[in-house]
């Protein structure tokens, strides 16, 4: 795939989550969180239905109590993804949760319960061939790193995270991935970088708290995106306050938009501006509505002057041009026809159709 000039991938060491590769040569993994009470199995396993459909390639369940531990022995054999244990404060959660078929725990080392709870769970974890990965953030930074660092910023996240790392290979655990995050993209894009450069552990990146679709995916964008053209980070998650599902379609948006992926139907449209004589917002809309289910890699534009638009989008593999009550249907430039507005996207999909048959695509990629 062509990265253009996207730096190199950053090394890291290999870490199984079950089925899933982090790190090496693994493409970057998305991931998300439910939303459901774990103890529910019925809603926990059909959200994570849901999110294996729009392309997820694991998931965390939080586990407030034991009853939440034990639920996972039905979800995880029943899930169709690697199931990740979110545990706070109490190591027992977290050997029942491993016990149970946890694909991966998440952990903060430093409110476990002490270095031999701490042992306790990585022996249990090691027994059963788990992962740990070891969650900072900034929000919830110890006094003692606030009060050395002289308050929230990099130095204190980067110092926590790989103090709580130390703790867990002292433990005897090496099968760790990291994550450091902060709600502001440019900390967190700070606090990254300098992990990615003391160690080799696989990184998870993300915005903590970043907010409502429309402002979280801008947030999540900046940070994620910077690193990722940096070469930094092996899996992501979009942390939003909404449906988890949104969460993993931000995702592929932005591997997407760095060419990290190509996978499904991508809707490029102009601007508009003063040449512009159709009603372009709605058309693009409805292109990008219909397109959405389109697995295979393609590139479709919607464009507002016959005039330009086939050269500006040249680059797509099919588009339409639009005119006062005309459009030109085109293909990587080329103009194939004139056809009424009326039957513009019409067109549009059949030519989709015929040159891009499902037999013949890739429909997924990772």
């Amino acid at each position: 795939m062509n990265h253009g000039s996207l730096s190199p991938r950053r090394p890291a060491r290999e870490v199984k989550v079950g089925p899933v590769t982090m790190g090496g040569r693994a493409a970057i993994v998305i991931q998300s969180m439910n939303a459901t009470d774990t103890r529910d199995v019925a809603a926990t396993l059909a959200q994570i239905e849901r999110l294996a459909a729009a392309g997820c390639h694991l998931t965390r369940v939080a586990i407030p109590d034991l009853e939440a531990a034990r639920a996972l022995d039905e979800i995880v054999r029943r899930s169709p993804l690697p199931v990740v244990a979110d545990i706070h404060f109490d190591h027992r959660l977290a050997i029942a949760a491993v016990e149970n078929g946890a694909a991966k725990i998440r952990i903060n080392p430093g409110n476990i319960g002490g270095p031999q709870k701490l042992r306790e769970v990585v022996d249990c974890c090691r027994a059963h061939g788990v992962p740990i990965r070891v969650g900072v953030n900034a929000g919830s930074l110890s006094r003692e790193m606030l009060q050395k660092h002289g308050g929230i910023g990099a130095p204190a996240l980067v110092d926590s995270a790989l103090t709580a790392v130390r703790a867990v290979e002292t433990a005897g655990l090496t099968d760790i991935v990291i994550s450091a995050k902060a709600s502001d993209p440019a900390l967190t894009i700070a606090v990254n970088r300098a992990l990615a450069r003391e160690t080799d552990y696989p990184l998870h990146l993300g915005v903590t708290e970043a907010g409502t679709p429309e402002n979280g995916r801008v947030r999540a964008a900046v940070a994620l995106g910077t690193l990722l053209a940096e070469g930094i980070g092996d899996t992501i998650r979009i942390s939003l306050t909404a449906d988890p599902v949104l969460e993993v379609e931000a995702a592929w948006t932005i591997l997407q938009a760095l060419g990290l992926v190509r996978r499904g139907a991508t809707l490029v449209s102009c601007p508009t501006c003063g040449r512009t004589e159709v009603d372009l917002v709605p058309l693009a809309a409805e292109v990008e509505r219909r397109i959405a289910g389109i697995r295979r890699p393609l590139t479709v534009a919607v464009m507002g002057c016959p005039v330009n638009g086939p050269g500006e989008a040249r680059a797509a593999d099919v588009g339409i041009a639009g005119g006062r009550g005309e459009f030109l249907l085109f293909a990587r430039g080329e103009v194939l026809a004139r056809v009424p507005e009326s039957e513009a996207v019409e067109q549009l999909l059949a030519l989709i159709a015929e040159r891009f048959p499902e037999e013949e695509t890739d429909a997924d990629s990772r």
